[in-house]
Formats: structure tokens, sequence, C-alpha cells
């Protein structure tokens, strides 16, 4: 999904997450309203894990994950080995505003 909002290249975000995770569809609606409150071109793309398999192959780090760019929004490297878990947010989930500034971050 593209959310074009100037002319310049889109800043690439992908959302990982599996079904079930209780913090999944939270984090889901603060990244749409952060693109949306950028201003800044979009491409937005969603992988559903639904496999260990699948976990492994892109090395999940749990869900929801939001890369930004390739990278993690919180800065957090690959894991070794990918797997089907919930993420743990030490300090909570990104806000809303943190993730708008990311967002603009990487358009530069």
């Amino acid at each position: 999904m593209q959310f074009r909002q100037n002319k310049k290249d889109p800043v690439h975000i992908e959302f990982q997450y599996f079904n079930g995770c209780p913090n999944s569809d939270k984090m889901k609606r603060r990244i749409i309203i952060a693109i949306q409150q950028s201003k800044i071109s979009v491409d937005y793309n969603e992988v559903l894990i639904e496999t260990d398999e699948k976990a492994q192959r892109i090395k999940f780090r749990g869900s929801p994950t939001v890369l930004i760019t390739g990278k993690d929004l919180e800065g957090l490297s690959e894991p070794e080995i990918g797997n089907l878990a919930c993420r743990y947010y030490p300090n909570g989930l990104p806000d809303i505003e943190f993730i708008v500034k990311l967002i603009q971050k990487s358009e530069n």
C-alpha cells in the first residue's frame, strides 16, 4: 500500500506480525496514524508470519516488528535465529509521535 504525499521517493515501512499477539493491532494502528501524520510518501507493507520456518527465514524479531527503510524501529539487530514469539518492548510500545519522527528522519 502506498501513501503518496509528496514527489520524493517513498520511505519503505514493513510491519511484521502474527495473529494472536496482543500488541500487533495496537502497533498497526499507531503505524497507520504516524504515516498519515508524517506527510511523507510511504510504501507500506504488512508481512504475516505464520510459521516457524518463515520466522527463521526472515530473522523475525517477534510480533509486532516495524522496519523503516530496513532498520528496526528500536534499533534491534536481526537475531541469529528468528522465532514465532510476541515481542517485548521494555519501555512500552513506541508512541505515534516517536514513529512520526523516525519516518520523517528516514526521508532525508
